[in-house]
């Protein structure tokens, strides 16, 4: 299972972004939509809520950007006032949710398959999603010269990141709705389901050991800089266009003990994507620059000028897209049917959405009792 990094950024520091804050919020109208000085109460003061410290994870991946401009903007650190931000990057779900199970992570950005499986695995005692983050920004891309349409998918190698990740799930669930078996556990039949890490996926494809993969963004446009070709954008087959791809999770224990934590931290969030939504050029920017602080390397613009307007970020967790989710790794014999009752508390999110003005979201018939 991948080690987590912890990456303290530098300063973390609201000190570096306050004056950059001070002018996105004067532009962008998000928030308080105050003058300069009048900031939140908490901000203003610098007290420390509940919590000295929040932990916070997330990937180095742009299905997580709420989490990389909120950081890197301090837009969520703007919000917790005098209690600290310490971000994690995780590379895979499972290591996230070990980490939040074990009490070294407090809150958590994470796909919804893992979100499904941690729940599962501590029989609904251990998390609990509290807030949307991403929609979309997944695609079947494939090699032009071997596959040109839907149909050619039969008999190739096609890479998903992960057995049982949420893109192995959909893809799974696609080759069904062609009539194609494959089985779930070794990835053979009808296609070749190839599990390959994200980070190593543009290698198997430039070496041909894979033909295509159901991948999600910057990968797919990488693989698209290599010379791959979209052949399917995931959107299409939801209704409405959505889905989600990033809940926010939280360890029930530190939503106990520390709720006004949670709180600032997804009002934080909302914010964040409410500059990122009325600042896209600026936001992707924020990302790239994110990214590169984590990884020590930027994206080229040939990869994240297509990436970036595929994925939406949305409050919203759009808590019926989880459930059907859920329902296709179970046909797909990769879990047992599981109790999801409790594993959204959209409380805390929906405060905040009305604070703002927003109208609330729901969750589908999921919710905490």
């Amino acid at each position: 299972m991948p080690a987590t990094r912890t990456t303290l950024r530098r300063g973390l520091a609201a000190a570096a972004a306050l004056p950059l804050l001070a002018v996105a919020a004067t532009a962008c109208g998000y928030g308080s939509q105050a003058k300069d000085g009048e900031r939140s109460e908490v901000a203003a003061e610098g007290r420390k809520l509940s919590a000295d410290t929040v932990r916070i994870g997330y990937f180095p991946n742009l299905t997580h950007a709420t989490a990389l401009v909120g950081v890197q903007e301090g837009l969520i650190q703007k919000e917790l006032g005098g209690t600290r931000i310490a971000p994690q990057t995780f590379n895979a779900g499972p290591s996230e949710i070990e980490a939040l199970n074990g009490g070294s992570l407090d809150i958590g950005f994470i796909g919804p398959s893992p979100s499904i499986n941690g729940y599962v695995k501590s029989k609904g005692k251990n998390l609990r999603i509290i807030s949307g983050s991403a929609s979309g920004g997944v695609k079947l891309v494939v090699n032009p010269d071997k596959i040109k349409t839907l149909d050619d998918i039969k008999g190739k190698r096609i890479a998903t990141p992960q057995k049982g990740n949420t893109q192995d799930v959909a893809f799974l669930n696609w080759v069904s709705g062609k009539g194609w078996k494959v089985d779930a556990e070794s990835g053979k039949g009808d296609v070749s389901v190839v599990r390959t890490d994200n980070k190593v996926t543009p290698g198997a494809y430039k070496s041909g050991s894979v033909d295509g993969a159901w991948v999600p963004e910057p990968t797919a446009s990488k693989l698209v800089s290599e010379g791959a070709k979209v052949l399917l954008d995931e959107t299409a087959l939801w209704p409405d266009e959505k889905f989600v791809i990033t809940n926010i999770i939280v360890s029930q224990t530190f939503l106990k003990e520390h709720p006004d934590v949670v709180e600032a931290v997804l009002r934080g969030t909302v914010r964040t994507n409410a500059w990122m939504n009325a600042n896209p050029e600026k936001a992707k920017a924020s990302a790239n620059a994110a990214l590169e602080a984590e990884t020590g390397k930027e994206l080229a613009p040939d990869v994240i000028d297509p990436a970036w307007p595929s994925i939406r970020t949305t409050d919203d967790p759009l808590a019926a897209t989880l459930r059907t989710q859920s329902e296709w790794a179970v046909k797909a014999g990769l879990i047992d049917e599981p109790d999801l009752n409790g594993i959204y508390d959209l409380t805390l999110l929906n405060k905040v959405l009305k604070a703002e003005g927003r109208p609330e979201v729901a969750d589908a018939g999921l919710g905490a009792k």
